[in-house]
């Protein structure tokens, strides 16, 4: 499993091909959910060619199904504020860990804000809901921490309802058929064109970089 406090992700050259961020309230076919709106909208922007693999990957999804979009951009100050907030409650819950060892684990759940790739608008947390809007279980909440899930969080995870299981095999096979990468520690986040992207899809240098919201 490569998480993304793996050095070679750092390591990775960082070019941006000058796409636009869009908002995505306003992409007619895709569903935003609000709870973790921002006054600025920050969460609904995403690149323009993650928003088009969005919508042809919709429609791979069984009959009856569409992606519910929870989180996009997300500034790098809050990014930085995340991870150092999920870090300290590690080191609360672990004093013998050392700072290499909370790195580590906490990038299982934050990316550390050296990569970010929410900041570059090409990551997209989202889960999966029915025509009316009623959100599917796929296991744990969205955003739920290894700590609290039990590692139930991870996308491979043994352990969930075989209900869960199908829902995140329609959310994977719909997704990868559009060209985006998972990160294997969060069922619902996916990602285009971020330094992740270019580790596992062997292409050598980002599509995006951080990129700021106008």
């Amino acid at each position: 499993m490569i998480l993304l406090s793996d050095r070679r992700i750092a390591e990775l050259p960082v070019a941006d091909n000058g796409e636009p961020l869009v908002d995505v309230r306003t992409v007619d076919g895709l569903r935003v959910d609000g709870r973790l709106a921002d006054a600025d909208g920050a969460y609904a922007h995403l690149r323009e060619g993650v928003v088009d693999r969005l919508l042809s990957a919709q429609r791979r999804l069984p009959d009856g199904l569409r992606f519910l979009i929870v989180e996009g951009y997300r500034p790098l100050s809050l990014q930085a504020s995340y991870f150092a907030e999920y870090r300290d409650r590690l080191r609360s819950a672990y004093p013998a860990w050392d700072g290499e060892r909370l790195h580590v684990e906490a990038s299982k759940y934050i990316s550390p804000p050296q990569v970010a790739p929410h900041s570059t608008g090409g990551t997209v947390d989202l889960t999966l809901c029915t025509e009316d809007g009623a959100e599917l279980d796929l296991g744990t909440p969205i955003n739920a921490t290894p700590l609290e899930s039990a590692d139930r969080c991870f996308t491979a995870a043994p352990d969930i309802p075989e209900a869960a299981r199908r829902a995140r095999s329609a959310l994977d096979a719909a997704l990868t058929s559009a060209g985006m990468i998972n990160y294997p520690t969060e069922w619902w986040h996916w990602s285009f064109g971020d330094r992740y992207w270019a580790l596992q899809a062997g292409a050598g240098r980002t599509c995006y970089g951080p990129v700021e919201l106008a």
